[in-house]
Order: structure tokens, then sequence, then C-alpha cells
């Protein structure tokens, strides 16, 4: 018979598998500090040997680090996605933007498509709050608050899609769009017109979520990133036309 005894699971190993799906679903983030081992020990019900082990277990195979007088963090599990060489590769020509940018209408199309469909109430109240504080954002001078919410309030389609692999594969992506590896993201909100017309655009992707229309959703998604690549496609001409009239006047101070 294809029966085994049921073992007894130590709390260590229950402590152990809890933490890795927190990590696994994206609920905990790399760099995320983890409470102190007496309050996680409080909240999980175990003892602090528990704990000990749990996080000795965790470290071991990369998931957790310590700091020194500083406590227990998530791994920057996410770094190792793309090496350092193919990072500088990406940065150095044009050709990984747009491709980046192709990418990512794909994935955050199929990604809104299952959040419309398969989001929680509460994934459409995060969805939801993010926006709202992007409109807030909105009315400050400096864009830098609404083009960080900007990156947090796509991940959260992600999240709302509820497919883990998909997930932390754009986290990678978004981490590396943070560092402006793949173009900087304050030029897209330099211009006001362009803040408004990137406001309506979150707003129509927010709005087909809010009303589970998965197509609408997929679609507002789709206008928004083709929007952006046709920005950033007549920043790289202006950046080409001020070499050029640079040089002409260089030529023209020389003749004086």
């Amino acid at each position: 018979m294809p029966f085994r005894p049921i073992q007894p699971e130590k709390l260590s190993t229950a402590v152990t598998r809890q933490i890795e799906k927190l990590i696994l679903r994206g609920i905990l983030r790399p760099g995320e500090r983890l409470p102190a081992e007496r309050e996680l020990a409080e909240r999980l019900g175990v003892s602090r040997p528990s704990i000990r082990e749990a996080v000795a277990d965790l470290s071991e195979r990369g998931l957790l680090n310590s700091r020194a007088g500083a406590g227990i963090y998530v791994a920057d599990v996410l770094g190792s996605a793309f090496s350092d060489a193919l990072v500088k590769l990406f940065a150095a020509h044009d050709e990984a933007v747009f491709d980046y940018l192709s990418f990512r209408r794909d994935l955050e199309g199929l990604a809104a498509t299952r959040a419309a469909r398969l989001a929680s109430d509460t994934d459409l109240q995060v969805i939801q709050t993010l926006f709202d504080q992007m409109e807030a954002a909105h009315q400050k001078r400096s864009p830098a608050d609404e083009a960080r919410l900007d990156a947090d309030f796509h991940l959260s389609i992600f999240e709302a899609s509820h497919n883990v692999v998909m997930l932390h594969m754009m986290r990678s992506m978004y981490q590396l769009l943070h560092q402006g590896v793949f173009y900087n993201r304050q030029i897209m909100f330099k211009q006001r017109t362009t803040r408004d017309m990137l406001l309506g655009q979150h707003r129509a992707i927010n709005d087909a979520l809010q009303a589970r229309d998965p197509e609408a959703a997929r679609a507002a998604v789709e206008a928004h990133l083709d929007y952006v690549e046709a920005a950033l496609t007549e920043n790289r001409k202006a950046d080409r036309h001020e070499e050029i009239a640079r040089q002409r006047f260089e030529r023209i101070k020389g003749r004086i």
C-alpha cells in the first residue's frame, strides 16, 4: 500500500515554511527587516530556539541574512536575476530599452487580465490606494513621489495577478528600472502635460481593474506602455537634435 506513517513536523520547520511562503508571495520583500527574535516568537507562538533554528536554516539557504547589531533581513534574492555584465550591457544600448518596454507591454497586459479576474477585494483596495496616492503626489511640483508610486502601482497589478513567478521576475526588472538602467523615470514625469497624460492612463488602468474588466485592463496597460515608448522615442530624438545644435553652435563660436 502507498501509505507512510505521518511524521510530526518540528516547530522550527513550520516557522521556516511560513517565512518561505511570505518571501515567495512577495509579502516579505528583499531588504526588509524581520521582527526581533522575541517579538517573532510571540507572534508565531513558538520558542525562541525554534526561531533561531528556522532563521539559521533560511540564512544557510540564502533567503535571510544577519547584519551585526541590526537584525535579520530578507536577502536580496532578486540581485542574481541579471549579471553585472548584462546590466551594464542593457544600460549602454537603446535596443534594450525598447525590448524592455515590449516585454513589459506583453507581460503587464497578461498580469492586468489575470488581476481583473483573480484579484481579491483587498488586492483591488491596494491598487486603488496606490492610485489615490499617485493623484495626491500629482499635485506636487516635484515628480519624485509620483514616479516612485508609478512603479508601486504597476507592481501591485502583478501581486494581484497571483502568479509568484511573474511577480518575482517583474520585481527584478523594476529594480533595474529604479536604478535607471533602462531609462530615467524622472524624465517621463518632468513635463506637466506628460504627467497629466500618465495620470489619466493610470486612472484608466485602475478603473478597468476595479470594474473587473479583463479586456479593458489589458487595453489600458498596452495603451499606457505604447505612450511611454513613443515619449521615450521623442526624448531620444530631442537629445540627438540638441547634440547637433551644440555642434553647430560651437562651429559658429569658433568663427567669431
